[in-house]
This record gives structure tokens, C-alpha cells and sequence, in this order.
């Protein structure tokens, strides 16, 4: 992975990266480039975009929880997001939005957790346009922010209809989101605040959080060779309106790492060895899987919070982070980049892949 890493700094596919690997309690850090094109030098405290590794701290927030008896893993959100207390859902999941009919049950914790509360990432265009209008930034790159704060973004969700019914249909992303506002008020503090009692503190995460501990550590974010989020101007430089449970975490390889190694160790303290096997569990149908394939891949599923396949679990971030940890083989390989992951050349794949 050095070599290959290395060798992509050199061609100017990547401006900078930061790698690890730990198997059975020995840890290699690699850190190679910059933070920026032409930048000061890359550090391992330096601090990423980590997108969608927010989705599994907010899902290990959500099971603490659980363990506390504040929420209970199949009982109906009503209680606390009104908003979706009773939903509509469409007669087809490609139909207009003024063609529904009542969901045919309430959605549950856990529905959120596994993406199937029936509302995510869409290919229903007249869904994907409300949603525009709406300014709920629910799929895509977390940039920009949604304006909205988390109560009137709750209210606005809650006027789509959901596009399947609870529980039928694996849909990415919006879960997350609506787990971050649920845990908050739940526990009565902001999502930041919750994360930060339950999981940064306890594991000694000091710079994770929405906005960037250091300004002066943070890398700048490409779309392939193209700026998305330069460090000086940076959007994740001020606190947000609305906390993203989805993907709004900033973070370092040392800090996630703490995370990952919480989660080999069955808990290790945070979450009982229970919760951890109910996250690194797949809990999709057959059916579900298929469906998602395009999405997931072949022979992988989901747990809560992340991907369940071959032996290993993990995610991906879209702003160019990827994780993996192989229960059997005690590993876990991280690699955090600037470039979006979808612009990513294959050898940085295989790179990866090879760590294992």
C-alpha cells in the first residue's frame, strides 16, 4: 500500500493520504503527500472529511442508548419524531407523491438503523426533486449543508411520503439522518453532544466533531483534480445548522482507528459484545441483498451503521475514506484520502485490498 500510494502522489492523483494497518495489537501508520495540491506536508494528525464514517458512530450512539433503556431497538419513532408518526407511502415506488396509501406499520428504531424505514436514496425523480426544493440534502456530497436546523428539518422530511413501506426496502443514507435527530432529542442535548458523551470522550476521539478542531490540520477536499472544499474556505471550518448523522464528521486516522479498535474488542467498555455482534450482523433479506447489489456489491449485506460481507465489516466515505476490519484475522486497515471515492483509480482499490 506504501508503494502504491506513494506512487499515486507522485502521478498527482492523490495530493495526500494516510494509511493504517493494525493486526493483533501492532499498528503501521503511512503518511505520504500533502494536505493540499501543493500544500504544507501531510501529518497523521491531519484532519479529513470522513463522510459516511459518521453512519456507524451514529448507530454505536444509538445502541449505547439502547443498552441505557433510553430507546428500545423495535419500538415505533412516533414518540419522538412525530413528524413520521404516521406516514404515507406511495402505491408505487416510482408513482407521483399524491398517490399513497398508509404505511402498514410504524417505523421502528431498528428500521432506521437498517435503512429500511422506506425513505433514502432515491430513484424516484419527483422524490429526489421535492427534496431539492425542500433543501434537505438527503443524497450526494455533504457540501453544502443543509440550511435548515434539526427541527425544521424534521418537519419538511415528514411532509414526502415514504417511497416503500417500513421495513420492505434496503435505501441508503436518510436513516442516519433521521437517527441523529431521534438520539438528540431522545437524550435531550445536541447530536454532537451525545456523540461526544458516548463515544469521542470515552474513546478518547479529541478531534472528531462537525467543525475542525484545527483549521490549520485540515486537508482540502477534491472531486478527482477538481477543488470541492478548500481548507481556507472550508464549510466544516463553523459549526453546522443541522449535524448530519448521515456524513458530517470530521476526523484523523488515529481517532477513527480508536473507533474501529472499540468495536474489534466486542465493546471494549462503550457497547456490550452484544450490541457489537447486532451491528457486525447482516440483517438483510435475500431479497433486500439483491435488490441492493448495485449499491453494496455482491455477497454483502448490512448490519447497523455498516456493510457485513466475506468475513469483514466496514464502510466507505465518499469524500475518499474507506475502513475494513476482519474479525478473524484481528485487522484493521484504513485509508484516508482527499479525492471523492467514486473518482478513485483502481490500484487505489486493489491497494487497499491488498493490506489483508
Amino acid at each position: 500500500m506504501h508503494d502504491q500510494l506513494t506512487s499515486a502522489v507522485d502521478k498527482g492523483t492523490l495530493a495526500g493520504a494516510v494509511a493504517l494497518v493494525s493486526r493483533d495489537g501492532e499498528t503501521r501508520v503511512d503518511v505520504v503527500g500533502n494536505l493540499a495540491s501543493g500544500g504544507p506536508p501531510m501529518q497523521r494528525d491531519s484532519l479529513f472529511r470522513v463522510a459516511s464514517f459518521t453512519k456507524p458512530i451514529v448507530a454505536a450512539a444509538t445502541m449505547s442508548l439502547v443498552e441505557s433503556g433510553v430507546l428500545k431497538l423495535d419500538e415505533p419513532i412516533g414518540d419522538l419524531i412525530p413528524e413520521l408518526a404516521s406516514p404515507l407511502v406511495l402505491r408505487r415506488p416510482d408513482g407521483p407523491l399524491d398517490d399513497t396509501v398508509p404505511a402498514v406499520r410504524a417505523i421502528t428504531v431498528r428500521d432506521l438503523l437498517t435503512f429500511r424505514m422506506g425513505l433514502g436514496e432515491s430513484d424516484n425523480a419527483e422524490i429526489r426533486s421535492r427534496e431539492e426544493e425542500l433543501e434537505l440534502r438527503t443524497f450526494g456530497p455533504p457540501k453544502p449543508r443543509s440550511p435548515l436546523d434539526p427541527d425544521e428539518w424534521m418537519r419538511r422530511l415528514g411532509t414526502l411520503p415514504l417511497q416503500y413501506q417500513p421495513g420492505e426496502r434496503w435505501m441508503y443514507g436518510t436513516g442516519s439522518q433521521v437517527l441523529g435527530v431521534l438520539i438528540a432529542r431522545a437524550a435531550g442535548q445536541s447530536l454532537e453532544e451525545v456523540l461526544r458523551e458516548r463515544i469521542f470522550e470515552p474513546l478518547g476521539m479529541k478531534d472528531t466533531g462537525f467543525t475542525a478542531a484545527d483549521p490549520g490540520r485540515l486537508t482540502t477536499a477534491y472531486l478527482g483534480e477538481e477543488d470541492f472544499d478548500s481548507a481556507g474556505s472550508s464549510q466544516w471550518s463553523t459549526p453546522p445548522s443541522f449535524p448530519d448523522g448521515a456524513g458530517g464528521l470530521i476526523s484523523t486516522v488515529d481517532d477513527f482507528h480508536a473507533f474501529a479498535r472499540m468495536m474489534l474488542a466486542g465493546g471494549n467498555g462503550i457497547l456490550s459484545s452484544e450490541s457489537v455482534r447486532q451491528m457486525t450482523t447482516d440483517h438483510l433479506t435475500a431479497e433486500q441483498r439483491a435488490a441492493a447489489v448495485d449499491f453494496l456489491g455482491p455477497d454483502t449485506g448490512w448490519g447497523l451503521g455498516v456493510s457485513v460481507g466475506g468475513g469483514r465489516y466496514g464502510w466507505a466515505g465518499g469524500l475518499g475514506t474507506l475502513w475494513s476490519t476482519s474479525p478473524d484475522q484481528r485487522t484493521v486497515v484504513l485509508l484516508l484520502t482527499q479525492r471523492a471515492i467514486w473518482t478513485w483509480p483502481p490500484e487505489l482499490f486493489a491497494a487497499f485490498e491488498a493490506a489483508f
